[in-house]
């Protein structure tokens, strides 16, 4: 494994093993097919990439290209745990964390008791902890829950998962080009959503690890694990935590030098691939390994994979 994939681990570690998954059907909820709430944005050319010297060239960052993309809506969330629960409760779906019968937890968040137990972690990346009956509604394995995180981002939601969830609530997830349109609000070639600097004015901006990774988080910024979805400010076109919090999935197979020759006009990523891109960061990102919150920062997963660090925003046609 090079230093850029033992990076990429600490973003979100593939699973490895186990039985698959069954498919299941789900179809379309009539109640929860809407655009209330939705931004909609007006699309257009926009200059998609970065060629930033804090930026990883080998995840394909660059180099900066004009891409433009055509109307469309997306959420100013993260989906939260209360709207999973309500797809749950209306579809009985169960998510391929619960199918396979555990999920990756960060070492900090795994209750003590159930710290013992586990016997599963990724070589190179320690602080994950393959913990037996982690999934959303348990985050940090058996005895833990969402209760007083119903606003937090749902988490251990694999792109299957995600995508289930969007072919009920009538959405879909956004490609990565309309995601990154999306998350710079209008700027034009700047790190952040809010700018160049992380921390204007001394001010947080986003849920990131604060402190020693991976060793100690200070929570300077207010948050150990996830935040509310609306925590913060939105970025200038009114979304929230496109920087930080949770990665975020997208439609499109991931591939570092595709889109080098793609097509720019409203591109969709490879035909096929082995891994899906994930947007945005986590609360897990760190300046120091894995400085993947920048706007322009790509990361990876295999479609059933998950973690308590990953989960997802809808888009919509227009």
């Amino acid at each position: 494994m090079n230093e850029n994939e033992m990076i990429k681990s600490c973003c979100a570690p593939a699973r490895a093993g186990g039985a698959a998954p069954t498919e299941r059907e789900v179809s379309r909820s009539a109640a929860a097919s809407s655009k209330d709430g939705m931004i909609r944005l007006e699309g257009g050319v926009f200059l998609m990439g970065t060629e930033d010297e804090e930026g990883f060239p080998a995840d394909g960052e660059g180099p900066i290209r004009e891409v433009s993309v055509d109307p469309f809506y997306i959420d100013p969330y993260a989906v939260t745990n209360e709207r999973f629960a309500a797809f749950v409760a209306d579809t009985g779906y169960r998510t391929e964390a619960e199918t396979f019968g555990w999920s990756y937890v960060f070492h900090l968040l795994v209750p003590e008791e159930i710290a013992k137990t586990v016997t599963q972690v990724p070589q190179q990346t320690p602080w994950w902890y393959a913990v037996q009956g982690a999934y959303w509604a348990q985050p940090e394995g058996p005895g833990t829950s969402v209760e007083g995180r119903e606003n937090h981002p749902v988490v251990h939601v694999s792109w299957n998962d995600a995508e289930a969830y969007c072919r009920w609530a009538g959405k879909r997830l956004p490609t990565e080009a309309e995601w990154e349109y999306a998350a710079r609000g209008g700027l034009v070639g700047k790190r952040y959503p809010w700018g160049d600097l992380l921390k204007p004015d001394g001010k947080h901006r986003c849920n990131i690890f604060q402190g020693k990774f991976p060793e100690k988080n200070n929570a300077s910024d207010g948050y150990i694990g996830t935040c509310p979805v609306d925590a913060f400010e939105p970025n200038g076109f009114g979304l929230y935590n496109v920087s930080g919090n949770v990665w975020e999935w997208c439609a499109d197979w991931f591939h570092p030098t595709h889109h080098r020759e793609a097509e720019r006009q409203n591109p969709k990523g490879p035909p096929n691939g082995t891994s899906r891109v994930m947007r945005g960061g986590s609360y897990l990102c760190h300046k120091s390994y894995c400085n993947r919150y920048r706007v322009a920062a790509r990361s990876s997963n295999t479609p059933d994979s998950s973690t308590g660090n990953a989960g997802f925003r809808c888009a919509a046609d227009v």
